[in-house]
């Protein structure tokens, strides 16, 4: 099983540097790029909220489950 992150082609789907982003969310470039790249193991509500409503999307298009076959 795994979580994938999409945030990156959100973010490109909508022209949004990782700086813009970043001072929007309130979340420091190291957090948001752990988070984009895939390391991080939690998110919070707050945090997916946020992205979401910058972003104008879905939690379901950052966050992607995919099963093991």
């Amino acid at each position: 099983m795994a979580i994938i992150v999409n945030l990156d082609v959100v973010m490109a789907k909508r022209k949004m540097s990782l700086n813009e982003l970043s001072e929007k969310v309130g979340l420091t470039l190291s957090n948001l790029s752990i988070l984009k790249t895939g390391k991080a193991k939690a998110i919070r509500f707050s945090t997916l909220e946020s992205l979401c409503s910058i972003l104008d999307c879905q939690p379901g298009e950052i966050l992607e489950f995919i099963a093991d076959k």
